[in-house]
Order: structure tokens, then sequence, then C-alpha cells
């Protein structure tokens, strides 16, 4: 006679209903964050999400039969160390790329925009331009584009911003150019280009340097070979430290999204 499969492992134990409980909260709190946060944080929501979605599928499996809910346990486990090993190595990677690499003389200066508040740039901005200023007093010849454009909570454009922190920190306004309308890396690269062939640079000879805070370079890299740009890098630091560990770890599902989508 055929046995009727066991629910013993976790049937009926409290621990499973509320680690659904819980992630279902942790879930909707999430949801709630995203609406109701600012358009530049809303994607840190993720990350509670994806922990809350662990937890209701963790307590879930406490409602299968104790073979089919052991399965799903393992399961649950391996993917999380898998997701923890992965999230390491792309950590390290964006470690490693957060350097200054200069090797060649560049022809043009091109400064990443980052968040403006209604105030003016951001401190991560603020750690870019700096780093901007202190090469460019250096290079009195070389001119900067300043590239960014304006986000659905920004009050002007990222380039504008910061033209007018360049300016009012004693840089001549006729060595920067602007290009106002990227939203992305990606963005930020591609529209440059175009912006200087416009300007009448021929882009296979014409040396770029870069300037984005450390966490960002690696990104910058590799979209720069997608775009066909040779370019050094400046790393700018991140002065604040709650920006600085926001910002490395959004840059890890960030890389992700380039690697796979940017082109």
């Amino acid at each position: 006679m055929r046995r009727k499969a066991s629910y013993r492992s976790y049937q009926g134990r409290r621990s499973g209903s509320i680690l659904l409980a819980v992630g279902l909260a942790v879930v909707l709190l999430s949801a709630v964050a995203y609406l109701c946060s600012p358009f530049s944080i809303r994607k840190f929501a993720a990350f509670p999400a994806l922990g809350g979605i662990f937890l209701v599928l963790f307590g879930s499996s406490t409602r299968f039969t104790a073979r089919t809910g052991k399965r799903m346990r393992l399961a649950l486990w391996l993917l999380l160390v898998l997701g923890v090993l992965s999230f390491g190595l792309l950590e390290g990677i964006i470690v490693a790329g957060a350097r200054d690499d200069i090797d060649a003389e560049p022809d043009v200066m091109v400064v990443l925009g980052a968040q403006v508040k209604p105030w003016g740039p951001s401190v991560l901005l603020v750690d870019r331009l700096d780093t901007a200023l202190e090469y460019l007093r250096e290079h009195p010849e070389l001119p900067v584009v300043v590239t960014g454009g304006q986000g659905p909570d920004e009050p002007f454009t990222e380039a504008v911003a910061m033209r007018d922190y360049l300016v009012a920190h004693g840089l001549e306004e006729d060595r920067i150019w602007l290009e106002e309308a990227a939203h992305n890396t990606t963005q930020n690269l591609e529209y440059t280009r175009a912006l200087l062939e416009e300007k009448g640079y021929d882009m296979e000879d014409t040396h770029l340097l870069v300037v984005s805070n450390g966490f960002h370079l690696a990104r910058v890299r590799m979209l720069a070979g997608r775009h066909e740009l040779d370019i050094s890098t400046l790393a700018a630091p991140e002065s604040h430290a709650p920006s600085r560990v926001q910002s490395y770890i959004r840059e890890a599902p960030a890389l992700v999204k380039s690697w796979l989508l940017d082109r």
C-alpha cells in the first residue's frame, strides 16, 4: 500500500508562518517606499524587496510535503549563496576599477553628471567637479565637456549645474562645453562623442580623460570600449560615507544591467 506523503518536517510550525508574514510585510513596505521615495533613491527599495521575497518563499516551503519543502529550502539556500558570491565578485571588479588610469595626454576632459539637489550639485558630483578643477588648473589649455540631462527630481540639467560650479570656482566659461540630453552613463559617452564630432574632432585620434567617482569607473571603461572611445580615467573620491556605501552597493546591479543592456 502506497504511503501518504509526510508533512512532518515543517508543517504546522509557527516559524514558517512568521517568516511568511514578515516577508510579505517587507515586500509591501518596499513597494510603499518605492512609490513614496524620490526618484533618485527608488532603486534601493529592490534590496529589501528581494530579502522579503526570499522570506516569503522560505516560509511557504513549510506548507509543502517534507520532501518538497526540503528541496525548496535547499534551492533557496543555494540561490542565496550564489547571489552573495556573485555580489562579492562584482564588488571586487568595482573596487579594482576605482583608480586613476592616465596613459596618454588627453585632448578633452569629460565630467560625468550625478544628482543635482535644489541647492546645487550633490556631494558626489562636487567630488567629481573638485577633482576635475584640480586637473584643469594644471592644464589650462584643456577643454571640458560636462554631460548630464535633467532628472524628474532635479531643478535643472546636471550639465548646467556643473558649468555653474566650475565657473564659480574660477574656470573660464569658454572652456566648458555642455551636453544636456544624457540620462545614464552610456548616453553620457554616446552623446559626448556626437558633440565632439560636431565640433570637428576625429574620435579615432582623440583621447578623453573621463572624470567620475571611483566606484563608477569600471563601468565607464566597459562602456567606453563599446562606444569606441579612447579614454583615460580620473577617480574622484566619495567624501560622504553614507553616499559611498550606497554607491558601491548600487553599482553592482548597475554593472550587470549595463553589461547586458547598454550599447
